[in-house]
């Protein structure tokens, strides 16, 4: 049986995910206990790929940049970039985050900045932006990027799992050693079809 094969017929469950995040050193074992406490009355009912995907927010190791509405593009990137900061251990802050208007209407897709400081220092993103209440996750995955510290051994991946057609799906980073990437793809089936 191959690989691909044992990982498909294998159950994905928060008991499962949690022990295996314990055991490649990306959560403590208070942090799983807490977590599959917090889940408890659903903590062996059986995940979908995204689902899996979506639990590593829950234990701490991942961020979720959302498909759906938000309040508003010039608020929530400052609270989605102070998630990634606490995920990643706050080595690195990002402050005076700030969104730009380019020019044109959001309904022709506007090319805005994204704008912040990163320990100090100016960084700006390009971000387009088709309405006042929705992400551009391109944008936001590159901000979540560089909050993880240069001398850091993980980094923040890209989580992609199976996809239903015409379903709208959160952008999952997860912030991971290239050994824990590994052992994710290895035993849950994710793939990173890139790192940022």
């Amino acid at each position: 049986m191959s690989n691909t094969s044992s990982i498909t017929s294998a159950r994905m469950t928060y008991t499962r995910i949690g022990p295996l995040l314990h055991e490649i050193g990306m959560v403590s074992k208070e942090k799983m206990d807490s977590v599959l406490e917090a889940f408890a009355d659903f903590a062996h009912h059986e995940l979908d790929h995204y689902e899996a995907a979506c639990a590593l927010e829950h234990f701490g190791v991942a961020v979720s940049v959302h498909a759906d509405d938000i309040d508003s593009i010039h608020d929530d990137y400052a609270s989605l970039l102070a998630e990634a900061e606490e995920v990643a251990g706050g080595a690195v802050t990002l402050t005076n985050v700030r969104l730009v208007e380019g020019e044109g209407e959001l309904s022709d897709g506007r090319f805005d900045r994204l704008e912040f400081e990163r320990n100090g220092e100016p960084v700006s993103l390009t971000a387009e932006h088709f309405a006042d209440d929705y992400y551009d996750h391109e944008a936001a995955c590159e901000a979540i990027a560089l909050t993880a510290h240069d001398d850091d051994p993980r980094s923040w991946h890209y989580v992609d799992f199976t996809r239903k057609p015409n379903a709208g799906y959160d952008s999952i980073m997860v912030l991971a050693t290239p050994d824990q990437a590994a052992a994710l793809h290895e035993q849950l089936g994710f793939t990173f079809p890139f790192g940022m």
